[in-house]
């Protein structure tokens, strides 16, 4: 079974989290901030990724360090349970429509963590969720999984639509990165490792 369980405590969030990248999107997520629970929704469900979060933040303060904090876990747990990643296709790609919402999503699990976001959000909110914390969320994904990330909106003009479009892609394109090819020996790549 490729999961893991992380726990993170610090002065200002406490995580639990646990990823099982075998499973069939199942997700039980509370975070205390309810549009950030719908979009992390879609990354199990699209991902067929078992996905539970529990988060305690200071909200009273912004949404910031829960989202960022959630990503720093996400993105080791990811890490985790990919183990020494053998067998793995490595890449994952999708293009998600949501409406009028079209996204892009490309993920290579190199080990060489970085985020290209180009998506124009504003810098409004949504509910009870700052729009500049999608990238900060992604940002901290990419770092702690090692995952080179590309996330682009294509298009779009209704924002739930947009960040929704967003998630769903990366979702789908991180089902594509982990699944397991058994034509693959070892791991994909000339280096031997990754």
């Amino acid at each position: 079974m490729r999961t893991a369980a992380i726990e993170r405590t610090t002065g200002e969030t406490a995580i639990k989290l646990e990823v099982n990248l075998d499973g069939t999107g199942i997700y039980e997520i509370k975070t205390g901030i309810g549009f950030f629970d719908h979009m992390l929704s879609h990354i199990a469900k699209h991902g067929c990724i078992d996905f539970k979060v529990a988060a305690r933040g200071d909200l009273e303060v912004d949404a910031h360090h829960t989202v960022e904090d959630v990503g720093l876990v996400l993105g080791q747990a990811l890490r985790e349970a990919l183990g020494s990643k053998e067998g793995i296709t490595r890449y994952g790609d999708a293009i998600i429509p949501m409406d009028e919402a079209l996204a892009l999503a490309a993920i290579d699990l190199s080990g060489r963590p970085l985020l290209r976001f180009q998506a124009e959000l504003g810098k409004g909110r949504l509910g009870d969720f700052d729009l500049e914390l999608v990238e900060e969320f992604f940002r901290a994904v990419a770092a702690q999984a090692g995952m080179n990330l590309h996330l682009r909106l294509l298009d779009g003009v209704n924002t739930h639509h947009c960040c929704e479009a967003i998630f769903k892609a990366f979702g789908r394109a991180l089902a594509g990165a982990v699944k397991i090819d058994e034509r693959i020996k070892g791991v994909p790549s000339t280096k031997g490792i990754l």
